[in-house]
């Protein structure tokens, strides 16, 4: 079986950072978001995490021989119409309540489950991490042949994820050419929350799913990691926590295949909480969030108000 750790939750929630902390702990690799492998790395050849071409990177070389004796064996169009007919978010109730995966489901599940499997003997590794996010493919991997799927479902206070999918980030994987998607706050309101009540579903569904909270996680990130690496079932000695200074962490090189552009820092990573969304979120955006996410924020253990609007 292979050990799967899916970091789900709705993007800019911190996923990317909890991945790369987990990421420097002895038996577990951290792939990244392996759901946008098949178009941005098979595909348009963009930089892996270790700053090289997919094709260049020995790693990603060695998993493609492993897992479908090369890259060009897979029939990217092919991934792309599965990930359509069954791998949305609309699709999420009847993937939820089917007592049997269709023909398609099993199809695409196996495609990330022949990486993982290859991801694992690639690195030696116990523990692969996808950092996908999306939670109809963790609603897809449940159905997923040898694979033991295991999900971490990261949230952060709406309003902050908000403010964070109005700046403009470049993709340093297409050397400055593309932008990452931006969302107006009430757009990322609705997607924050059916993202994360599906995770809730496949909690319910008989999926192991831990919940944490992106503030939480970061004022005691040495304490987090051990719960998460004891629940991914990797447990770690204090001298496997070395990377973690006060303030910041220090990172190697890793294969992450895609997703946020911290994926490509090395060396010194601060570790500090951005709540900037308190003083530049606008007051009439941030009630509007508030007002949106509400019930799920009260769920979270987030305060509606906060005290600049007390």
């Amino acid at each position: 079986m292979a050990q799967v750790l899916f970091l789900g939750g709705f993007g800019r929630s911190g996923t990317t950072l909890v991945e790369r902390l987990l990421g420097e702990l002895p038996g577990i690799c951290a792939l990244g978001e392996v759901v946008h492998l098949w178009q941005r790395d098979v595909r348009d050849d963009e930089r892996c995490g270790c700053g090289h071409r997919f094709s260049g990177c020995d790693f990603w070389r060695r998993v493609g021989e492993l897992a479908f004796n090369g890259w060009s064996n897979v029939d990217v169009d092919r991934v792309h119409a599965l990930r359509d007919a069954v791998e949305r978010t609309r699709h999420i109730p009847r993937l939820a309540s089917a007592a049997t995966a269709s023909d398609e489901v099993r199809e695409y599940a196996s495609y990330y489950a022949r990486v993982y499997h290859a991801a694992a003997e690639a690195a030696g590794a116990s523990v692969v991490i996808d950092s996908s996010k999306h939670s109809a493919l963790a609603h897809v991997l449940r159905w997923a042949a040898d694979v033991d799927l295991k999900v971490v479902h990261v949230v952060r206070d709406a309003r902050g994820v908000a403010y964070s999918w109005t700046k403009t980030v470049a993709r340093p994987e297409t050397d400055g050419v593309d932008q990452m998607t931006r969302y107006s706050p009430g757009r990322s309101a609705l997607l924050w929350n059916a993202h994360n009540a599906a995770f809730g579903l496949l909690a319910r569904r008989g999926v192991p799913v831990r919940r944490i909270r992106y503030e939480e996680f970061l004022a005691d990130p040495r304490a987090g990691l051990i719960r998460l690496a004891d629940f991914a079932g990797a447990p770690v000695r204090p001298e496997d926590l070395d990377f973690l200074r006060k303030g910041h962490a220090d990172l190697r090189a890793g294969h992450s295949a895609a997703g946020n552009p911290m994926r490509f820092t090395v060396g010194r990573l601060p570790l500090r909480r951005d709540d900037a969304w308190v003083s530049a979120l606008p007051r009439a955006q941030r009630r509007l969030v508030g007002a949106v996410c509400g019930p799920l924020l009260r769920a979270y253990g987030y305060p509606i108000s906060i005290a600049s609007e007390a």
